[in-house]
């Protein structure tokens, strides 16, 4: 059980910690000459992401929220992991903690399948022209992740 409980916990470090730097970096999408990443765009200097289509900043918007979103559900997951560790009876399962990490994996998968749709809305003409940065992948990388710890802890029962 302890070999278990270990596993499952690395497992949700590694989503917490894919989270935060998915969601706090900014190479979300990038050249070698800039980076745009949720809230910045970054070339010599740094400033706000400015919608070249003034709709989608709902779109923009949805994907800031979703991600920080994510991140939180991850965090709050994990503390009430550690708290029905010790309050959970023998036998029972860890329900709450899944469907936390469920629904952080339900918000990466939207927030990153939003961007993907409509990153050309988000920033100007001059940073249309690139690739998607590793924050991005470390976004769609945190969603296999997360999911796979949401699904050990509601398959995961409570032992001596």
């Amino acid at each position: 059980m302890l070999v278990t409980l270990a596993i499952v916990t690395i497992i949700h470090i590694i989503s917490a910690v894919l989270l935060f730097i998915s969601t706090i970096h900014n190479a979300w999408w990038s050249s070698g000459k800039f980076y745009v990443d949720l809230w910045y765009a970054c070339d010599t200097t740094c400033y706000p992401v400015l919608n070249r289509d003034p709709s989608a900043e709902g779109f923009l918007q949805a994907v800031q929220s979703t991600m920080i979103l994510a991140t939180i559900l991850c965090c709050v997951g994990f503390v009430v992991f550690t708290l029905q560790l010790f309050r959970l009876k023998q036998g029972g399962r860890f329900i709450f903690t899944g469907i936390a990490q469920l629904l952080s994996a339900l918000c990466v998968m939207t927030g990153a399948s939003i961007y993907t749709a409509q990153h050309n809305n988000f920033q100007d003409k001059k940073f249309s022209v690139g690739n998607y940065g590793y924050s991005f992948v470390l976004a769609w990388i945190a969603f296999p992740v997360t999911l796979a710890s949401a699904i050990l802890y509601l398959t995961l029962r409570k032992r001596k």
